[in-house]
């Protein structure tokens, strides 16, 4: 046997819990702690007013701007005089982009040697690819200037770089110009 003897560990061993009361405590406790430290970060999360990290995304501001119309119907009267605008002004509205430019191989305005083949081919062509769309051109008929406008922005085009195309004119007025021509003195 050993006879060695530690003098330190005489005697029962002592601890913070001396009393059976205690022990209760201390296991209900280390139980119950823990529980209310976790319900109570679950709450801070869940219910707490935190808006997101450099966002304002929740405002009322935020959410009133993506609950606006995405478009507008604007309802006009069919049968009210329509003024035609000039070739000039659809050609600064719908074709000055690309044509100013060249863009997409766009013939520029004012480049005879680009136009003249196209010139050639004559004002209907013109027209007809100006409607109907050619190469990377869209095509422009039925969109927001009328066919007539896009004929006369085509001659407006067409007579820069050197035609001769006659402006288009409305229906009731190329048939009163005839008209007005065979009544004129001689």
């Amino acid at each position: 046997m050993n006879d060695s003897h530690d003098p330190a560990h005489d005697g029962p061993h002592e601890g913070p819990i001396k009393t059976p009361k205690q022990l209760v405590a201390a296991v209900v406790a280390s139980f119950i702690i823990p529980i209310v430290v976790i319900v109570l970060l679950a709450n801070y999360v869940v219910f707490g007013d935190k808006p997101g990290a450099g966002s304002d995304g929740m405002s009322a501001e935020s959410i009133a701007s993506r609950l606006q119309p995405v478009g507008q119907v604007e309802l006009r009267d069919a049968s009210a005089p329509r003024l035609l605008r000039t070739g000039d002004v659809v050609y600064q509205a719908q074709c000055a982009a690309c044509h100013n430019s060249g863009a997409a191989g766009a013939p520029k305005l004012d480049d005879p040697a680009a136009w003249a083949p196209r010139i050639q081919t004559g004002y209907e062509a013109l027209l007809n690819s100006s409607l109907k769309g050619k190469g990377a051109m869209g095509a422009q008929g039925g969109g927001e200037y009328s066919d007539l406008e896009i004929g006369r922005a085509v001659v407006y085009m067409a007579n820069k770089a050197g035609a001769s195309f006659p402006e288009p004119q409305a229906p009731a007025a190329a048939a009163s110009a005839p008209e007005a021509a065979a009544s004129a003195p001689k």
